[in-house]
């Protein structure tokens, strides 16, 4: 698997230490969560919009409805994603940090449609809520048509991660130091009161799984 490519906008200037080159880091940022930033020029203003996404090995997916200004770009986007894993406290307030994994992804985006369009609404789907796809009704014709969904090449993209303690070991000021996790987990799916059906296998396992 080929290392990331380095362009203008993904160099690593600051805290190089923490940039990461290889393509599976990516894919791991990608896989940790499934709520990205989307930063677009709408009207020449910037517009930052969150929403869910998919992705496979070339391409990351986000959808919207037809009438999104979001979703109709004419030039590079930027898509964004972070995971805080901890609060990083130190001796002093200024070496404070956060303990993260991002993603930055730049590219200009096409829209979809036929086949492909469905691929992607699938990926979506199954990268959110993996099972869901074949389990729930699938989008008919007049849905499709009223969904934008667009692809975004992985091709320029750039990753960083901080871990571990604070750097202030040589600090004399003798205050507590450390780091505060923070975990997200699935709870336990709530029932609509007008389903009737039990909570099917693939949603009821996710509880208590890590996201």
């Amino acid at each position: 698997m080929s290392d990331l490519s380095e362009s203008e906008r993904t160099r690593h200037r600051r805290l190089r230490e923490q940039g990461r080159t290889d393509r599976e880091a990516l894919f791991e940022v990608l896989r940790a969560g499934f709520v990205c930033h989307l930063g677009v020029i709408v009207d020449g203003h910037p517009m930052v919009v969150p929403t869910v996404y998919g992705f496979d090995t070339g391409h990351v997916y986000v959808h919207g409805s037809v009438a999104s200004r979001s979703l109709t770009p004419a030039s590079t986007v930027c898509v964004t994603i972070t995971h805080v894993d901890g609060l990083v406290l130190a001796r002093s307030v200024f070496e404070h940090g956060v303990n993260y994994r991002s993603a930055m992804i730049y590219g200009v985006p096409r829209a979809l449609e036929g086949a492909e369009k469905l691929d992607a609404l699938r990926a979506l789907t199954e990268h959110a809520a993996p099972g869901q796809w074949e389990y729930a009704r699938q989008p008919n014709r007049k849905e499709l048509a009223a969904t934008t969904i667009l692809a975004i090449s992985l091709e320029e993209a750039s990753v960083k991660v901080r871990q571990g303690p604070p750097d202030d070991a040589d600090d004399p000021h003798d205050v507590w130091a450390g780091v505060l996790p923070l975990a997200h987990s699935w709870q336990p799916p709530v029932t609509d009161p007008l389903a009737t059906r039990p909570v099917p296998d693939h949603v009821r396992n996710r509880a208590g799984t890590p996201f």
